[in-house]
């Protein structure tokens, strides 16, 4: 078995091939402007939501604010229920306890949150997987209807960058099947010792699993704020953010979504975007987003829809050209 290539190469906009997706856009980094960006996807989630986010390790400093998703839950979401899964990694969420005591640091007592491995694992479909034929995810995944990947849009250490793809291929696989499968190689006793474009093709089957399984009931929101090249599984030890922020994006496909949120930072200007930009290819995250293609998972070209200014279709330069440096 082979992985692709080319994980390093950004294709251009005039490059790609295919039909265009919607994705909406605002600058509106507040529990207002998530609200209203949540109400142009909201028609597909029905019956019992789950709200896949990354609820950080303690104290981490960057996830997206309690309060906007505190707000989102009880205005627009009363059927909403945010979830987890447990880490790979022996860290402050390793076990179901420790998880449940870095929820509470970290202030997500205002809801509770199903860690869906809790009680056991089951195992999804992959169809037309190249490395799986299924995926092993937490077991409470079957007691909800529709998803909503809410996606703090940053930098990863081996994906490049984390966007609705590492959400949902990483965060609904359970963190001791399901992640190892996409981590180790079956008796590799190197724990990471999967990287680059296989890497990025196995997190892309596991995430083709879940939104199977879900069907049309599934929507995407990248909150592209505090992006450092880090992850949030990082915590306090995360690098300093040095990339603007830029604002939110949302979309019914997750590869517009996700290649939008990357063309977003690569339309910054050199300095701004070069951190961040680096961190992409020097991991060979762009393989997430030709194997979605590849898988069928939706299109990289989409209609970048200004919801600031009456919908009018909008130029990633115009989107990104008021941004300023950040300050923290």
């Amino acid at each position: 078995m082979k992985a692709g290539t080319n994980g390093d190469v950004y294709v251009e906009y005039a490059k790609r091939t295919g039909d265009e997706s919607v994705v909406y856009f605002t600058r509106d980094l507040s529990s207002e402007g998530l609200r209203k960006i949540f109400a142009r996807v909201k028609s597909v989630l029905n019956g019992k939501v789950a709200v896949k986010l990354h609820t950080g390790e303690q104290h981490g400093p960057n996830i997206i604010p309690r309060a906007w998703v505190k707000d989102l839950l009880a205005k627009d979401l009363p059927d909403g229920t945010i979830v987890e899964t447990n880490s790979y990694y022996d860290g402050d969420r390793f076990t179901t306890q420790a998880h449940r005591e870095t929820l509470k640091i970290n202030g997500w007592t205002f809801s509770p949150v199903d860690i869906l491995d809790e009680f056991g694992t089951l195992m999804l479909p992959v169809k037309n997987g190249k490395w799986f034929k299924e995926m092993s995810v937490g077991k409470d995944l079957l007691k909800y209807d529709s998803l909503l990947a809410l996606t703090h849009f940053k930098g990863h250490a081996m994906g490049g960058f984390g966007g609705s793809n590492k959400n949902i291929g990483i965060g609904c696989a359970d963190g001791r099947i399901g992640k190892a499968m996409i981590h180790t190689t079956p008796g590799q006793p190197e724990q990471w010792d999967i990287s680059n474009e296989e890497f990025m093709e196995r997190m892309s089957e596991s995430t083709k699993a879940t939104i199977d399984h879900f069907g049309k009931n599934v929507a995407y929101i990248n909150v592209m704020r505090n992006m450092s090249v880090s992850c949030d599984c990082e915590g306090v030890a995360a690098a300093p953010v040095v990339t603007p922020n830029i604002g939110i994006v949302a979309s019914l496909d997750i590869l517009a979504a996700d290649q939008a949120s990357v063309d977003l930072v690569f339309a910054l200007s050199e300095k701004d975007r070069a951190a961040l930009v680096e961190r992409i290819k020097s991991r060979r995250g762009l393989r997430q987003l030709s194997y979605m293609k590849e898988l069928g998972m939706g299109n990289d070209k989409y209609i970048l829809t200004d919801i600031d200014n009456h919908d009018a279709r909008i130029s990633l330069h115009d989107a990104v050209k008021d941004v300023k440096p950040f300050r923290g």
